[in-house]
């Protein structure tokens, strides 16, 4: 099959991409192993962030936040525009009827970790759920194209060029090659390699990262995993930011208040994790909030609170644990949301943008995955109107991935559980490459990975059927897990430094004279190279005033609306 731009990944940032695609004409495909609605952006809670008042707030200071949160890593001229265009991307998104809560005619807003201001448009605690049903709504609207149950495999290229994707039908069990003159990548980030410690779905296998990777795609920054602060003791599943920008309290078994709740993510989940590690337990109190407040504004995280952990939140704390949460690393790309492939675009969690750099400010993530998606499209559109004929002939990379099912079912043995390994690879993991690191753990971990990728040929799968294998599906997903593991704790190893998320017990300060730069992982001839490259060092003023570099590399277009008459109201 032929389109103008296939897009891989249905969340919030894959729709946003197929909804500016098809507005500007254009033969779009979303190709996803499952269906929109239950893609990762649903489970986003507290918030998207824009300065929509600015008698309250201001532009400057939601980039300010944003550069600071990120430790030096962000590019201020990717974080200037995305926070200058994100008052229109709430108003394009009531527009088409993003349900936002409201204080009388206003849009309610709620003060996240690391931020001034209050300036978080919320849903209640269901923002993310609600803006990916609302953007799935326009998408069906549109006849947009979805290649639902189909599980990406690996990127088309030739002569550096992307030109396609192949997948698994996950109906049929047949590998197939879809074409297209460009490739969107919004396929989500990575931290289920924390298996059972990620607050993330289970799809959060980093199947786009892996795929690019192998195409010749840069990865970059992979070590800096955000864990959120507050997930659920028992399940590890989330309790949003919302429940601390409402007033919650931490408190460890005591009643003992031991941390700023509304400091940056890396800051509470360390404070947590030391209490835990002393041997103290750690719980979120709402109570105090009270039974109306909180079934108003927090309906979700009091459901989740007596379903999972056997607590009800309005008459007792909750207890909680840091869990994986957000990977700010991912498929390296420009400000046009390009690769090093031509053709190759990505956007979302599989992207680094250079928006969060070493740690994302909450709220900032779901502002990413509108304000960037539109931008990827915008800019795979204006890429595929030179390219004039869309290559069709079988790719040597369909027979390949067709030969891999096979082996799969027929070579691949099963004297070793995967699911065993998956499982302990999350609990190593977790407690090695965690909220706290140390070289030498890491490097243990890293000899563990490397042991279960010798031991693959000796896993396979015990189901043998061709339809709905889902038993097929959960070992290609465990082998792109270790792919970006591997990646994941060279990097760490390599950054010998505590910046944002990333920090070493071991080398526990800050060291911009040697690692103010970004990891940079690739593979040549399928060995894992890295390096860094190295970012100008600047502070945060002279990085606010040197940011204004908007003209030179974003997409322009006046015809589009939602570029139209960027921050009108707040200038």
């Amino acid at each position: 099959m032929r389109f103008d731009i296939i897009i891989v990944g249905s969340g919030g940032a894959g729709l946003s991409a197929a909804l500016t695609a098809k507005s500007i004409g254009l033969k779009v495909a979303v190709l996803s192993k499952s269906y929109p609605t239950r893609s990762q952006t649903s489970m986003a809670q507290g918030g998207i962030n824009a300065v929509i008042y600015p008698d309250d707030d201001s532009v400057q200071k939601h980039i300010e936040d944003t550069i600071k949160s990120s430790q030096g890593l962000a590019d201020p001229s990717i974080v200037e525009y995305v926070c200058k265009k994100a008052p229109d991307a709430i108003r394009w998104l009531d527009s088409i009827g993003t349900p936002f809560s409201r204080n009388g005619e206003r849009i309610a807003q709620r003060k996240l970790g690391g931020a001034a201001n209050p300036r978080a448009c919320y849903a209640q605690d269901y923002t993310g759920l609600k803006i990916l049903q609302t953007l799935f709504d326009q998408c069906i609207k549109e006849d947009i194209a979805f290649l639902n149950e189909k599980y990406l495999l690996n990127i088309i290229t030739k002569d550096n060029t992307a030109y396609g994707v192949t997948a698994l039908d996950m109906r049929t069990g047949e590998v197939e090659a879809y074409f297209a003159k460009a490739v969107i990548l919004a396929t989500g980030g990575y931290s289920r390699i924390y298996w059972g410690f990620s607050t993330n779905s289970t799809h959060a296998t980093a199947d786009g990262i892996a795929a690019a990777m192998r195409a010749g795609a840069k990865i970059s920054d992979l070590e800096f995993v955000q864990f959120h602060p507050t997930a659920l003791k028992k399940s590890s599943i989330l309790i949003s930011e919302a429940a601390r920008g409402a007033g919650g309290k931490l408190i460890n078994q005591k009643g003992e208040h031991f941390v700023d709740e509304l400091a940056t993510r890396d800051e509470v989940a360390r404070a947590i994790h030391a209490q835990i590690e002393s041997g103290n337990d750690v719980f979120l109190d709402i109570t105090h909030l009270g039974e109306k407040f909180i079934d108003q504004n927090l309906p979700q995280e009091r459901k989740l609170a007596i379903l999972y952990e056997g607590v009800d939140p309005v008459k007792e704390p909750i207890p909680v644990k840091p869990a994986a949460h957000y990977t700010m690393g991912g498929i390296d790309v420009n400000r046009k949301m390009q690769t090093n492939i031509k053709g190759l675009y990505a956007a979302g969690e599989c992207a680094n943008a250079k928006l969060h750099g070493a740690n994302r400010l909450g709220g900032n993530s779901l502002l990413e995955i509108i304000v960037l998606g539109k931008e990827a499209a915008l800019n795979a559109a204006e890429y595929s109107k030179n390219i004039t004929h869309i290559e069709t002939q079988k790719p040597e990379t369909l027979e390949n991935d067709a030969n891999f099912i096979k082996a799969v079912y027929n070579g691949f043995t099963n004297q070793i559980d995967f699911y065993e390994k998956r499982e302990f690879l999350g609990k190593i993991f977790y407690a090695n490459a965690g909220v706290v690191r140390e070289e030498m753990r890491l490097k243990g971990v890293l000899s563990a990975v490397r042991q279960i990728q010798r031991e693959i040929p000796f896993m396979g799968i015990k189901d043998k059927s061709k339809i709905y294998n889902t038993n097929l599906i959960d070992f290609i997903e465990f082998g792109n897990m270790l792919e970006i593991s591997e990646a994941l704790l060279v990097s760490a190893i390599s950054r010998n430094e505590s910046r944002g998320a990333h920090f070493r017990s071991d080398f526990p300060k800050k060291d911009d004279e040697k690692y103010l730069a970004h990891t940079i992982v690739w593979k040549e001839d399928g060995v894992l190279c890295a390096d860094f490259e190295r970012i100008k060092a600047q502070n945060t003023d002279e990085l606010i005033k040197n940011s204004d570099n908007e003209s030179d590399f974003f997409y322009k277009d006046e015809s589009d609306p939602f570029r139209d008459n960027c921050c009108e109201d707040i200038d």
